[in-house]
């Protein structure tokens, strides 16, 4: 038999539910018996059985902050209880929105490349940390360049022929591709089988094009059925080496004609290469790689828009926040009832904290509460020279979020943390739901996992150091963030042992209680999912009544009571531990209180 100390631990935290509050005179009355027959302390071993696992439920937490004293450092764990900050962030796990394809980088080839550089050992430790599940930080979405981009030692494509090749006899990844990009790809499919990889190209190839240059100019319209074709082959050709491309875009920033390289489009152009050429050539060869419409900033939401109303073969928008406000998601996804994804974002100075208050506040936390499915950072990795990239366009500030500094060492840097702090807890094909903050300087989001688990990330800007509650259920934990800090929460769903206790699963009202120590009296709140016939009693340590508080019907609500003390007979009670006890249909529950 449980003795009751550890009952005590247990219900001493059992939450109150947030009703209606009512209230009520209480009278003194004849003793009641025992109900049932049964003493406390039998009911103790009865209670614990019922809950133990919901107190013990732990946390696991990791934190990033400005001064960088913490990078994703996991923290002593948390267990969900009660508390009593009047800071909340509040998850409602029945409100939900989109489902999150996962988080990640552009593996440009120009990273491919000096990840290849790495000896056999550090590379495959650098790609595990990466792109494990288990041990790593979970990377499961990938970009890369379908061709070239500023990002890498020169300009190519895969079928650069002078005079041209319409039936594109001469198509090959032979090259920067087949020596760096395919073989790194690869081996990341061998550590993430799931990774899901967006294609998106920066160019067509120069003779497809209206001013036969890497730089600039648009795709010639008697080239539309040419460049389909040469997506269906990339495609095609990447399938045969073991890598499936998930989703394309037709063009990488297509209002930016200054990249080397870069093509321009309109949406009237996107749309009639989409419709004419692209989607029905996918269909032809049977190939399900998604298509994604425009990939560029969030100041045109008119672009995307017209896009994915204007064609069935689209399956949604892309964005990057180089200009632009991230609400444009929400726009364009209220527009077109279409998914959009966040797919580009450079961190582009050593401003460790302004880049981690931009990311993680606008990028990350910005776009998934705009109903972003992805969130992917801007290159993955460079030299020690924020290299390679291209002259005349190519980014010379850009920074990856792994820098290799020899063939035997690598360090990470600011946009991997930021990766990390979200990919750590919120996994490939989670449900974003909703959350209430009662400080909106705690930007946060959150989601439920395939497996159950539950993660919430959040990001202190209020200036100060904040101390704040994580609710959900009625249950919550304590925590402290740096200002300019981020934290990341990891916890199990419901057990088994919680669900027992559902209104559903018991088929009865749940009654949760909540009193505090006294000297000469205590309000009592009862709270009732429902309305039922209860009886509130007092009981001493044996299990005997020492005062009627409730018998009788209560509505559904919070019922709220004084004890001033005294037994059945108006006599004060000697000091120590007596308990609550509420029976409502089938169910006994009993809390301890203080007489001090």
């Amino acid at each position: 038999m449980i003795s009751l100390p550890t009952f005590s631990r247990h219900l001493l935290r059992f939450p109150l539910m947030p009703l209606p509050v009512s209230s009520r005179s209480i009278g003194h009355s004849d003793r009641l018996k025992k109900p049932f027959g049964v003493p406390l302390v039998m009911m103790s071993a009865m209670m614990t059985f019922l809950v133990p696992n919901i107190w013990a439920q732990t946390v696991s937490i990791w934190v990033t902050t400005s001064d960088q004293s913490k990078l994703l450092q996991k923290q002593p764990t948390e267990t969900f209880g009660t508390s009593s900050n009047s800071t909340k962030i509040t998850l409602d796990e029945n409100t939900k929105y989109q489902t999150i394809d996962g988080f990640g980088h552009c593996m440009t080839e120009g990273s491919a490349e000096v990840i290849s550089g790495l000896s056999s050992r550090a590379q495959d430790s650098l790609l595990n940390a990466l792109f494990n599940m288990s041990t790593g930080i979970g990377i499961s979405v990938l970009r890369v360049a379908l061709g070239a981009c500023d990002l890498g030692n020169g300009v190519y494509s895969y079928d650069d022929v002078a005079g041209g090749d319409p039936t594109l006899a001469k198509f090959s990844l032979r090259g920067v591709d087949s020596t760096y990009l395919v073989p790194i790809l690869k081996k990341v499919v061998a550590i993430n089988p799931n990774i899901k990889i967006l294609a998106c190209p920066w160019s067509p190839p120069a003779w497809m094009k209206t001013n036969d240059s890497f730089i600039g100019g648009s795709l010639a319209a008697a080239n539309y059925a040419a460049y389909a074709s040469y997506f269906v082959k990339y495609i095609q050709t990447m399938m045969a080496n073991g890598i499936n491309i998930w989703a394309v875009t037709p063009q990488n920033e297509p209002e930016n004609g200054g990249n080397n390289p870069s093509c321009t489009w309109t949406s009237a152009q996107e749309t009639n290469f989409i419709n004419n050429n692209l989607g029905p050539a996918f269909a032809a060869a049977g190939i399900s790689t998604k298509i994604i419409a425009y990939d560029h900033n969030c100041d045109d939401t008119n672009f995307p828009t017209f896009v994915c109303n204007n064609s069935s073969f689209v399956d949604g928008s892309a964005f990057h926040l180089y200009a632009g406000d991230i609400s444009a998601m929400s726009t364009v996804y209220n527009a077109t009832h279409k998914n959009v994804y966040f797919t580009e974002q450079c961190t582009c100075s050593d401003d460790f904290p302004g880049e981690l208050s931009n990311h993680v506040r606008n990028v990350m936390i910005g776009s998934l509460t705009n109903w972003s499915k992805t969130v992917i950072e801007w290159n993955l990795a460079t030299d020690q020279n924020l290299g390679p990239h291209t002259n005349n366009g190519g980014c010379g500030v850009c920074r990856g979020g792994v820098t290799v500094n020899s063939a035997t060492s690598f360090s990470f840097n600011t946009s991997y943390y930021i990766v990390a702090q979200f990919s750590k807890v919120i996994r490939p094909e989670a449900v974003r739901i909703a959350t209430t903050a009662t400080n909106n300087n705690l930007p946060n989001v959150a989601a439920v996992n395939p497996d159950g688990t539950r993660g919430l990330v959040v990001y202190n800007n209020t200036g100060s150091s904040t101390t704040f509650d994580v609710v959900r259920n009625s249950l919550s934990f304590p925590f402290t963030l740096a200002n300019n800090a981020v934290a990341s929460f990891s916890w199990a769903g419901p057990t088994a042992t919680e669900t027992r206790i559902t209104p559903v699963s018991l088929a009865s009202t749940i009654v949760q209680i909540r009193a505090a120590p006294f000297a000469l009296s205590t309000r009592i709140t009862v709270g009732l999912c429902r309305a039922a016939n209860a009886i509130v009693t007092i009981c001493d340590s044996r299990g005997s009544v020492v005062a009627s508080l409730i018998h009788g019907v209560l509505a559904q609500g919070n019922h709220t009571v004084t004890w001033n003390g005294t037994d059945c007979r108006g006599r004060p009670v000697p000091a120590g531990v007596y308990f609550v006890k509420v029976e409502a249909e089938a169910l006994t529950i009993a809390k301890p209180i203080l007489r001090e």
